[in-house]
């Protein structure tokens, strides 16, 4: 009795944990070595192609003048239907200040000393409808701990931007 209790004991024990993943193992046919398959190799992953170069935007899309020679970067969903516009330019913090006063005609707000940064507002900000208010903001990438903004262009000149412009445009509801 106690022979067949310990055999049925020896059947029912749940088989011993395998590793995973394991390469699946073939019966052995008689007088041969069992074989072992090779797991498949791992997918490749799929090809993805770099995005199209963004269009960059021009005054009369943006309803905000772009300072001459500033460089595109690229843009940004801002939320709401916004996007903010990203330039890069070799002229200075104040000579960009100077040109948006005199462009926009109006004085604007020194928001931050160090990092020098700068905004000017166009428009009406409309919480309801606006992620950010319409404007232009600069700032100034050039100090003691900072060459300036990388030019994300492979080779582009400069090589870094001394300060960058941020545009929102007005959107029309």
């Amino acid at each position: 009795m106690f022979i067949l209790a310990a055999a049925m004991a020896q059947q029912q024990a749940p088989p011993p944990p395998q590793p995973f993943p394991r390469p699946s193992v073939q019966p052995a046919r008689p007088g041969s070595q069992p074989t072992v398959q090779p797991a498949p190799p791992p997918e490749a992953p799929a090809v993805t192609t770099a995005p199209l170069a963004e269009k960059p935007p021009t005054d009369q899309t943006l309803g905000i003048p772009i300072y001459p020679g500033a460089q595109f970067i690229a843009s940004y969903d801002a939320g709401r239907g916004q996007r903010f516009y990203i330039f890069g330019s070799a002229a200075s913090f104040v000579d960009l200040v100077t040109f948006y006063r005199t462009t926009l005609k109006q004085k604007g707000d020194l928001l931050f000393d160090a990092p020098a940064t700068h905004q000017f507002e166009v428009g009406r900000f409309r919480e309801e409808t606006m992620a950010f208010p319409a404007g232009v903001t600069i700032k100034d990438f050039q100090s003691q701990v900072s060459q300036g903004y990388p030019n994300p262009k492979p080779g582009g000149q400069p090589a870094r931007f001394p300060t960058i412009i941020q545009i929102v445009p007005v959107v029309e509801r």
